[in-house]
């Protein structure tokens, strides 16, 4: 059903098809078709930073930047859902067009930018869901916020987003806001990290609940960054990582008319560097820290292969986009 679904959508723009992939998934549901075209996927829990996850695969942030579509995504058989990225302020984000596929790499380009409503308005969304399944929440800085001051609007949305995420993701690594990937530095990633954990430390005595915070991390970075990275995360524990985001190189696309454009890539040119990101990670965490797989999942052996080199959970989005919900399910009959 998705193959018919999928060629429809890709005869449009990227970003009003995710739009009109949103209404025919709200009418499936409508119908009741939806829950007939999907199982709940068989798969074991997993307790991770002392979470219970139904299954190892979730919605990775990005698809669902305004926390609008929770309860409607939860249906297809994730594990759990991550929203965002959000900021302080609402953003439009950069001028369109901001996203392109990339239909025989099975990649996407896209410069979005942060576009989102603002923290307030999501997690006004959010206490309308009826979902009681793992939830994140992704947080980043406004684009007009400067680096100096980019600590105070993490902490902004933390605090904000701490009583309703089950885990918090302090988004570092997109490539679409100026300047954000310098916070992964070394002063500027020490500084962020510090002031993210003491303020973790005060809510959790304050409300009586400890929601972890991950750090989403680039696969752009290179070794002695990571090597610092990785320092501060097991210094300040830091309660996982995950790994990557999108990339700026362009190695795998170069014969594409489309490789000049800017932004972050995903999908399937993605699938190498991801790896090779996340297993050195891995490694420099010594198996201390727990690693959520995501970038260039596209099949249920790239699930295995992120499960096998030191992913405890993964995510899933170009996936989705390109070989539809039955991912989630041909993921987790693998990994079990």
């Amino acid at each position: 059903m998705y193959v018919i679904f999928k060629k429809i959508l890709f005869l449009f723009d990227p970003e009003f098809a995710h739009h009109l992939a949103i209404f025919g998934l709200r009418f499936l549901d409508k119908t009741g078709l939806l829950a007939l075209i999907c199982e709940k996927p068989k798969c074991a829990p997993r307790i991770v930073c002392g979470i219970k996850f139904e299954n190892p695969v979730g919605l990775a942030a990005g698809f669902d930047k305004n926390a609008e579509y929770i309860d409607l995504m939860a249906k297809l058989g994730f594990g759990f859902i991550e929203v965002g990225t959000l900021t302080p302020l609402p953003q439009p984000g950069n001028a369109k067009p901001r996203s392109f596929r990339l239909t025989n790499e099975e990649g996407i380009i896209n410069r979005f930018g942060f576009n989102n409503v603002g923290i307030d308005q999501a997690i006004e969304n959010i206490k309308d869901i009826k979902f009681s399944g793992v939830l994140g929440i992704n947080i980043g800085k406004n684009f007009n916020t400067p680096l100096e001051n980019a600590i105070e609007d993490y902490l902004i949305c933390f605090r904000k987003a701490y009583l309703y995420a089950s885990y918090i993701v302090i988004n570092i690594s997109s490539p679409n806001t100026k300047g954000l990937r310098k916070l992964q530095g070394n002063k500027f990633f020490e500084d962020l990290i510090k002031e993210i954990k003491l303020e973790q430390n005060k809510l959790n005595l304050f409300h009586d609940k400890y929601t972890p915070f991950l750090v989403k991390i680039s696969p752009d970075v290179n070794n002695e960054d990571l090597d610092n990275i990785c320092s501060n995360i097991l210094k300040y524990k830091v309660d996982g990582v995950i790994a990557t985001n999108t990339s700026v190189s362009r190695d795998n696309i170069k014969s594409n008319p489309l490789h000049n454009e800017e932004g972050g890539l995903s999908g399937k040119p993605l699938t190498k560097l991801a790896m090779k990101t996340q297993i050195y990670i891995y490694k420099r965490l010594k198996n201390k820290i727990p690693i959520i797989g995501v970038g260039g999942i596209m099949s249920a052996d790239d699930g295995v292969d992120r499960i096998k080199n030191g992913a405890i959970l993964i995510q899933i989005y170009s996936g989705l986009i390109f070989k539809g919900h039955r991912l989630i399910y041909e993921i987790c009959k693998r990994i079990k």
